[in-house]
């Protein structure tokens, strides 16, 4: 199980669980938005300053969702980070943050362009992995939601 009752109502109180729903797909446009400026900086060497922004933006919005999940993961299940249910996501996440990041660090060191493009689709292949592990966690408490409780499998 993913959430007790008590975590599962306060889940679905809490004004955070409505943000990360709100941020989630916002990131996710703005990863498919960037990769395509990556990509097609990387095939053709033309639009490195919208590439460039767009990673700078993709970065912002990941900061944002991470402090915001981290509060509601707090609010949940009591602590900030590797929540049981929610050890490995956090994992994930933190190579996620490390390898976004480590674009930024090579900006202001001064990287080249291509090294910052390969580093920027290193950051969203784990962005990637990190979004399947939300999208199945997401699957699991729909199924833990519309499963019957004990009281309900009762006989009448």
């Amino acid at each position: 199980m993913l959430y007790t009752e008590e975590q599962r109502r306060i889940r679905d109180g809490s004004k955070w669980t409505l943000v990360q729903g709100i941020l989630a797909p916002l990131q996710f446009i703005v990863f498919l938005v960037s990769l395509v400026l990556v990509l097609r900086y990387l095939a053709s060497g033309d639009g490195y300053v919208a590439a460039n922004l767009s990673v700078i933006l993709k970065t912002l919005v990941l900061y944002t969702i991470m402090v915001t999940g981290s509060i509601w993961e707090k609010e949940v299940f009591g602590q900030y980070l590797f929540a049981g249910p929610f050890f490995w996501d956090d994992v994930v996440s933190m190579g996620v943050l490390a390898l976004h990041t480590a674009y930024l660090a090579g900006l202001a060191l001064g990287w080249d362009e291509r090294t910052l493009m390969v580093t920027a689709l290193a950051a969203y292949a784990s962005y990637v992995i990190n979004a399947a592990q939300f999208l199945w966690k997401l699957r699991l408490a729909k199924r833990e939601s519309s499963a019957p409780t004990p009281q309900q499998e009762l006989p009448a």
